[in-house]
């Protein structure tokens, strides 16, 4: 069975994706999502095959979801705006639904799903290693000789736990429910189910600084400080809040040279 999450911000389009799910023998409904964080939330406990999520979603539409996951599942987009459909393609989508569609279009898409995992399946059992080498995700194959254990952090993202350096860790920022990590080497950023508070706890504030309610920048990683923006990079211009001007202003000053 392909076990897949159904994901739509309104309630009745909800419904008819699950009534639809439910009509294919080979598909596993595991959960209805109303958002992106509630995805996450069962991603993080299950192993999820597909995913049918509407790109229309508030705090983080469909798109932009899939892109944030680093391994995402099998996709296939709904929507009612046929504008999308390059878009989604371009995130190697299965398939893309556009509301109103009937059982008819659904069971086309689902086939779709149903070969690309076969073929997946196929690969990955002629591909599996003969030892143990399998259970080893990314995080521990980038592990050096010199890193420490204090310098770690284990997160939970795309239903896995990966360990990161916190040295690694350029920024981060806060997104609803929860965090976008933004790692040194990496263009797309770790998503987790985390308070901004918990993650402030734990980090050492020696290297990092909150400078807005969205926002955690690593100390070292600065380029350029602008008025009240912090330049971390050509693309990436973070704001300071005013409930933390006075605490960056007297980094700046105990590190500033100059008259």
């Amino acid at each position: 069975m392909i076990k897949v999450l159904a994901i739509d911000d309104e309630p009745l389009a909800l419904q008819q994706l699950a009534s639809y799910i439910g009509k294919m023998p080979y598909l596993e409904l595991v959960k209805t999502c109303r958002s992106a964080a509630d995805a996450l939330r069962v991603m993080e406990e299950e192993v999820i095959d597909a995913i049918f999520v509407d790109i229309n979603m508030p705090d983080l539409n469909g798109m932009e979801f899939v892109k944030s996951l680093r391994v995402p599942p099998l996709v296939v987009f709904t929507t009612a705006y046929s504008e999308y459909a390059v878009e989604g393609f371009r995130v190697d989508a299965v398939d893309y639904l556009l509301k109103p569609f009937g059982l008819q279009d659904f069971q086309h898409a689902a086939e779709r799903v149903k070969e690309r995992y076969e073929a997946k399946h196929r690969t990955w059992t002629e591909d599996r290693p003969a030892s143990g080498d399998e259970l080893m995700g990314p995080a521990a194959a980038e592990l050096s000789a010199g890193e420490t254990d204090e310098d770690a952090l284990f997160l939970k993202t795309d239903y896995k736990t990966v360990r990161i350096s916190m040295s690694d860790i350029r920024y981060v920022e806060a997104m609803s429910e929860y965090l976008k990590i933004y790692l040194e080497g990496q263009t797309k950023p770790l998503v987790v189910l985390l308070s901004m508070k918990k993650l402030e706890e734990r980090l050492p504030s020696q290297v990092f600084m909150r400078i807005h309610r969205s926002y955690i920048i690593n100390l070292t990683k600065i380029r350029e400080v602008n008025k009240n923006r912090v330049i971390m990079d050509a693309d990436t211009y973070l704001p300071v809040g005013d409930n933390y001007k006075d605490a960056f202003q007297s980094y700046l000053g105990s590190k500033f040279l100059g008259k």
